[in-house]
């Protein structure tokens, strides 16, 4: 017993105190006295990976008559109440802990133990019972997988799927609306909206398919290698049942690892999905910046495009309006970059037998893949969805490219057509005027071949 809102816990160590409201036990108050690091506990997507796996666990544990099946199901209901996020407040430790997750494994431990006794007629041990057949070196790389590959599947794919279907919907709309291409951020040949968003719809979809990959190698997972990779108090059978296990209630396939030392020792899975998420941030980057640029002005930038007007851009200048959202992802895609350089650190951290930086491989892939998910939902619908083009300015701008020229090249040559160039950009007129006084040809049959439209489509003109 103690007082003042305390009750006495204890585990191998010792006796301590407790909050009496608090549904863990000793070895997670240790942790929380132990680690006041960031004040941020793991995120909602580990702690539901944590509840699938001891429910998973349960009844793998049960089937093999390793545990009475009335323990196993209070067990059982228990984690599943966990994992549905109805207890998240009872995780209370820091992202920045032991490396190895042992504090969050016993956190699920505890939590879930005391649930289950309380719902059933028998005392249920943390330990003995909910982590039976399991280690916290198998427990956390396998949440670390199950919770990224969820992420990904249940939040990512999705959004991505949703940006570059708006991407392709607006481009096709805007098939035949020709603008200036540019290079070096300088004029260069005519391209049409259509082919601009199409090159971006293409990046989505190739992203899509490096994470569909990646997933691949992620899906295998550590877990019946309990502490070393041996499987040391595991029943032999335990990984390929988990795995099945996970599937049927997570909604997505998992497979056991072959080899249960490298899940353990290695999390060069995890580093490749973020490798992936490395690359889709540069994706997003690229283009949320082209937005900001097809934007910028409206009257001193190139204002090719009006972006929906969301909120006043200035505390002090009336009436200004900025690109906020492209703005916005701009920031997040720096953002997970940095976790990409933190997650490759942390996956080469560790020696012989475990890697010792997992909860901070799994808050960062789980951040990086939220904020993926967040920004390419927000560009879809905040952005690409409303988004105006300025014909006029457009229209004007191609009609002024001196670039143009370039379909000249194979009739007049590249310095008769560089010197109309010059001449057209130096004396602001058409292309089409100055091509007409300079080669003495009939000025249909330069239109033919100066067609802003028709030279979209590559090819020699004529």
């Amino acid at each position: 017993m103690a007082g003042n809102g305390f009750r006495i816990e204890h585990d191998s160590m010792g006796e301590l105190q407790v909050p009496a409201d608090a549904l863990w036990g000793a070895s997670t108050q240790r942790a929380v006295d132990n680690f006041p690091v960031s004040g941020r506990p793991m995120p909602r997507g580990f702690i539901r990976a944590l509840g699938l796996i001891k429910a998973a666990a349960a009844e793998t544990n049960a089937g093999f008559g390793l545990l009475p099946k009335g323990l196993a199901a209070s067990i059982r209901k228990a984690a599943s109440e966990v994992a549905a996020g109805g207890h998240d407040a009872h995780f209370p430790i820091d992202v920045y802990q032991t490396g190895s997750g042992t504090s969050s494994n016993m956190n699920a431990n505890e939590v879930i133990a005391t649930l289950a006794t309380r719902a059933g007629k028998r005392a249920v041990h943390p330990n003995d019972h909910v982590n039976l057949g399991q280690s916290s070196n198998d427990v956390i790389p396998t949440a670390l997988r199950v919770s990224a590959q969820l992420a990904v599947v249940e939040d990512l794919l999705p959004a991505l799927k949703h940006l570059r279907r708006t991407i392709d919907r607006r481009a096709r709309k805007l098939g035949k609306v020709v603008k200036t291409g540019r290079t070096h951020l300088m004029d260069a040949m005519p391209v049409t909206f259509a082919q601009e968003f199409g090159a971006w719809s293409s990046q989505l979809a190739s992203a899509e398919a490096r994470l569909g990959d990646a997933l691949k190698r992620l899906r295998r997972l550590p877990i019946g290698g309990t502490a070393v990779g041996t499987g040391i108090n595991a029943d032999p059978r335990f990984g390929k049942a988990m795995a099945k296990a996970l599937s049927a209630s997570a909604g997505t396939r998992f497979d056991s690892a072959e080899d249960k030392f490298e899940g353990i020792a290695s999390q060069d899975d995890a580093v490749e999905l973020s490798g992936q998420l490395n690359v889709l941030a540069v994706a997003l980057t690229k283009i949320a910046n082209d937005l900001r640029w097809m934007n910028s002005g409206p009257l001193a930038g190139l204002g090719e495009v009006e972006l929906p007007a969301l909120q006043p851009g200035s505390s002090i200048m009336p009436g200004k309006v900025n690109p906020v959202i492209p703005e916005a992802a701009v920031m997040a895609c720096a953002q997970v970059m940095g976790h990409h350089v933190a997650v490759t650190v942390a996956g080469q951290t560790g020696n012989f037998q475990l890697n010792v930086a997992l909860p901070l491989i799994a808050n960062n892939l789980l951040e990086s893949v939220g904020l993926m998910s967040s920004v390419s939902r927000l560009l879809a619908d905040r952005v690409i969805a409303g988004l105006e083009v300025r014909r006029d300015v457009v229209d004007a701008a191609v009609e002024r490219n001196p670039i143009l020229v370039t379909a000249l090249n194979p009739v007049i040559g590249y310095e008769k057509a560089a010197a109309i160039a010059k001449q057209a950009y130096r004396e602001g007129r058409p292309v089409l005027d100055v091509a007409v006084e300079a080669t003495g040809m009939p000025e249909a049959k330069l239109r033919a071949l100066l067609d802003p439209l028709a030279l979209t489509r590559g090819g020699i003109q004529g």
